[in-house]
């Protein structure tokens, strides 16, 4: 790492417990309301706070086996990362990537283990969040800490066709705000939400653009809004987490089931804008209820149903879920296998080589949430 990443990250990790938005946390939905009625609307709330639990089991264990489990590693005005607990008949140790910062537990087990298992626990506080357009600040960040959140990595290029594909959605675009727009309203006209694609997606956009296959999960979509920005001059990034509990406004496919949250991991993205600083997106969770929320796939935006999280998901996110870690190209400690293009699923290897993530059930691993209440 050159000294002026070194100096850029720990800027981006000072900020992570300064970034300031408006909070606005979830409310009750209106019973009795058709779909095309709902309303993707919070009211201003408080606090919720969840333990997340998450348990691996080795079924059929290979020489010696490690496990990486990833921590709540985000503070900020709409989430507080609090203490992690663990219990494991491994080797454990809570350790840290050496980019990002990205925490996790690290367990190493004896290939004479017959039964390994660990069983993690993060507390944390979460809450909506929405930026309030009417009211400009000027909020405290690094120019050096802004640049790192501008930079190519290995699956987000900002050149070529991704920066072609940038100027021409942007043209016209005067203001931060008007190209993150633009960009936003890009993704949800141009791209598709891809149930058939595994996991959460890859997110290397290049090949995206290339191929012009523009279908994709969250970690694709999001990941090309995010590349997109960089391209022409705004700060963005990934947020790595974990849908806990369902929407609060009627909304089936933007909700996780407490009770097993195999498969509900989420990736959000964040966009730096000139008078607001860090705002909320997620236009991958737009495509989503265009794809999934009814059986009929609605193809536009001016859809009933669609319209409200069009609005809303252009500066704000809901509180029903749990921020690990903005982490890219995460090289795991300890690992044999190759760098990570983002780190929010349980990582295994044995002597046969890296367990498939995406696979809970023959990977052997559980992940659920309680909400702790007043």
């Amino acid at each position: 790492m050159t000294t002026v990443q070194a100096q850029a990250r720990r800027l981006f990790l000072k900020s992570m417990a300064l970034t300031t938005v408006a909070a606005l946390p979830a409310t009750n939905f209106a019973q009795g309301l058709t779909p095309v009625e709902r309303q993707f609307d919070p009211q201003p709330g408080k606090w919720r706070t969840f333990e997340v639990t998450t348990r691996v089991d080795i079924a059929a264990p290979e020489g010696a086996t490690r496990v990486w489990l990833p921590i709540a590693s985000v503070n900020t005005d709409w989430q507080k990362s609090m203490e992690s607990t663990y219990v494991s008949n491994g080797k454990a140790q809570l350790i840290a990537d050496g980019e990002y910062g990205a925490r996790m537990l690290y367990v190493e087990f004896a290939a004479a283990e017959a039964k390994p298992y660990v069983e993690l626990t993060n507390r944390i506080q979460t809450q909506n969040r929405a930026v309030d357009w009417q009211v400009k600040q000027t909020p405290a960040e690094e120019a050096a800490s802004l640049a790192y959140w501008m930079r190519a990595t290995e699956l987000i290029p900002t050149d070529g066709i991704v920066r072609k594909t940038a100027m021409e959605a942007t043209r016209g675009a005067r203001t931060d705000v008007e190209k993150a727009q633009k960009l936003y309203d890009w993704i949800v006209v141009n791209t598709f939400r891809e149930p058939k694609v595994k996991g959460c997606g890859e997110g290397d956009i290049g090949t995206m653009l290339e191929t012009g296959n523009l279908g994709g999960k969250c970690a694709d979509l999001n990941a090309l809004f995010v590349g997109l920005c960089r391209s022409v001059g705004l700060p963005a990034r990934d947020v790595y987490g974990l849908r806990l509990v369902p929407s609060a406004f009627g909304y089936k496919e933007l909700g996780g089931n407490p009770a097993s949250l195999q498969g509900a991991q989420h990736c959000r993205a964040e966009v730096y804008l000139k008078g607001y600083g860090w705002v909320a997106m997620d236009p991958a969770d737009v495509t989503k209820v265009m794809r999934q929320e009814t059986p009929e796939w609605i193809k536009t935006p001016q859809n009933a149903l669609v319209k409200p999280v069009n609005h809303a998901l252009f500066g704000g996110w809901e509180g029903n879920w749990m921020a690990y870690n903005v982490a890219h190209d995460v090289k795991l400690p300890h690992a044999k296998g190759p760098a990570l293009g983002f780190f929010m699923y349980p990582v295994a290897e044995n002597a046969s080589g890296r367990l498939d993530s995406y696979a809970p059930d023959d990977f052997k691993y559980q992940i659920s949430a309680r909400e702790i209440l007043a």
